[in-house]
């Protein structure tokens, strides 16, 4: 698993900053960024709306800190993952368990992360996009080592289909946490190797 415990901390304890994210990540995947304003973020964790301004200089720096927290998080429990020993196609499954967890345990997250990129500062999309990139080329490289006869260009095909499977999962309630764990991973894994 990856150092950080959470995606929005950077191997701190949880503290008010993290609180602030949490938070604010709820409001934006319920209301959308522009339907929430700094009060009703101070509200959610107790405080008023001016005292975030000590955690955070803007509405967009909570944005940004978010997404690229989430993105980092990814990145780093990706390539834990991919670095593990173990066939390629352990490392395949070791990788789609893994952002099916994170899909689960953080559904306003990935509702964030998939409505709000246009919303960052440039600085901030930059990074993002970046470190997704980065992310997208560790399962392409575990793809292509289970799947040697996926091209380049499939299987970064393939890993964005998978993404988008298991990124459903905000909108897809309909079983026990389990339960839709192990039906996402089955159908990723599934897919994947469908593909090959």
């Amino acid at each position: 698993m990856p150092a950080n415990p959470t995606p929005l901390v950077n191997g701190e304890k949880a503290s008010r900053r993290e609180q602030i994210l949490a938070a604010a990540a709820e409001l934006f995947a319920h209301h959308g960024f522009h339907g929430v304003g700094i009060d009703d973020i101070g509200a959610a964790v107790g405080i008023s709306g001016p005292a975030l301004y000590r955690h955070f200089r803007s509405k967009d720096a909570i944005l940004g800190e978010m997404l690229n927290s989430i993105s980092r998080y990814l990145l780093d429990g990706g390539t834990t993952w991919a670095n593990r020993p173990g066939t390629p196609d352990d490392t395949l499954t070791g990788l789609v368990a893994f952002h099916v967890g994170f899909a689960l345990a953080h559904p306003a997250l990935i509702t964030v992360q998939e409505r709000n990129l246009a919303n960052l500062t440039d600085a901030d999309r930059k990074q993002v996009r970046a470190l997704q990139r980065q992310y997208v080329e560790v399962w392409v490289r575990a793809i292509r080592e289970a799947m040697p006869e996926l091209g380049e260009r499939e299987a970064r095909s393939a890993a964005h289909a998978v993404f988008g499977l298991i990124n459903s999962t905000p909108y897809n309630r309909h079983l026990g946490d389990s339960e839709l764990a192990e039906l996402l991973s089955r159908l990723a894994l599934g897919a994947l190797r469908a593909a090959g």
